[in-house]
């Protein structure tokens, strides 16, 4: 049965590697008590896992995805706790465990991806209405509609995202899967103004360049504009009070993912943001990096990758908080 795993202390201690002389931050987060509760702890971010490939395959992509959140997780528990980050800052609440469908069809893994929606949202909502900062690792970008629904349900009202990624994930309302999460979102009103950055001219189709050009929701920096000088400032200046905060590992260069390219973002440009914007967002969800696809290719830094922007994160944040 599909579920959500909650970790316990013990859960955690056994992805320490302890040193003498040394504190990690997994000595230092804290773990679930109960929802109740949630609001009183300490701690402002909450990190969750969802860690599936179902939604990459109903788009015909290749799986991989699922790989990625306990490597990512160890690597992160496993940073220094300093004066820089301590590690208090932060609960580590546990993953998201999701059942194969019967089904391997496209029509049957769209169908999942619906499943895996409705066991998401109500998390993120749960969260969100806690006053805590939900912090996401997939998975794949079909996730990205869980994040949106609970957030905007958890607020009352559509909320704005930033979406860093080659990609604009605007396909069809054809059943759900990691190409339409924002497709889904925007057309059940969760979703408020929808910036997208970074996108790559030759990977996004017509109908969707069409779509951003006609609807006043939507807006767009490519990367071969990026290229030549454009940036961020304008996108970022557009959001709302309460916004997501979206990056997809797909649009940084030479990072393993169904859709890896060699032209993208150095992985120092997506540092620089999040660490000089974090605090305009109220969520971040880390999706369809891997570090080992079902091909065969295989790269372990994506697990450190992510940990640096999971830390850059809330060390951001946390400083304008």
């Amino acid at each position: 049965m599909d579920n959500l795993k909650i970790y316990a202390r013990h859960d955690i201690d056994r992805l320490i590697i302890r040193r003498d002389g040394e504190t990690k931050l997994g000595e230092k987060v804290a773990v679930w008590s109960s929802w109740e509760e949630l609001q009183n702890i300490n701690a402002k971010f909450v990190l969750l896992g969802i860690p599936e490939d179902i939604g990459v395959r109903a788009n015909a992509g290749v799986a991989g995805a699922a790989s990625a959140w306990r490597p990512a997780l160890t690597a992160f528990l496993n940073i220094q706790s300093n004066h820089f980050l301590d590690g208090k800052e932060i609960m580590v609440l546990g993953h998201f465990e999701v059942d194969e469908p019967g089904d391997a069809s496209l029509k049957g893994l769209r169908y999942k991806v619906a499943e895996i929606d409705e066991l998401v949202y109500p998390v993120i909502e749960k969260i969100v209405a806690a006053g805590k900062i939900p912090i996401v690792i997939g998975g794949g970008h079909n996730n990205a509609y869980g994040m949106i629904k609970g957030a905007s349900l958890a607020c009352r009202g559509p909320i704005d995202v930033l979406n860093i990624d080659a990609h604009a994930d605007l396909r069809e309302l054809e059943g759900r899967h990691s190409g339409n999460g924002f497709s889904y979102a925007l057309n059940e009103n969760y979703l408020g103004n929808y910036l997208i950055y970074g996108l790559h001219q030759n990977y996004n189709n017509e109908a969707i360049l069409s779509q951003i050009d006609n609807n006043p929701k939507l807006k767009a920096v490519f990367f071969e504009d990026i290229l030549i000088g454009a940036d961020y400032n304008r996108l970022i200046g557009e959001l709302g009070p309460t916004a997501g905060l979206e990056i997809d590992l797909d649009c940084i260069q030479n990072v393993l993912s169904s859709a890896e390219t060699p032209s993208g973002f150095a992985v120092n440009d997506i540092r620089k943001l999040i660490l000089s914007k974090a605090n305009k967002f109220s969520y971040l969800h880390i999706c369809e990096g891997a570090t080992r696809m079902l091909d065969g290719r295989v790269n372990r830094l994506t697990a450190k990758l992510i940990a640096y922007l999971v830390s850059d994160f809330v060390k951001a944040h946390r400083s304008r908080v």
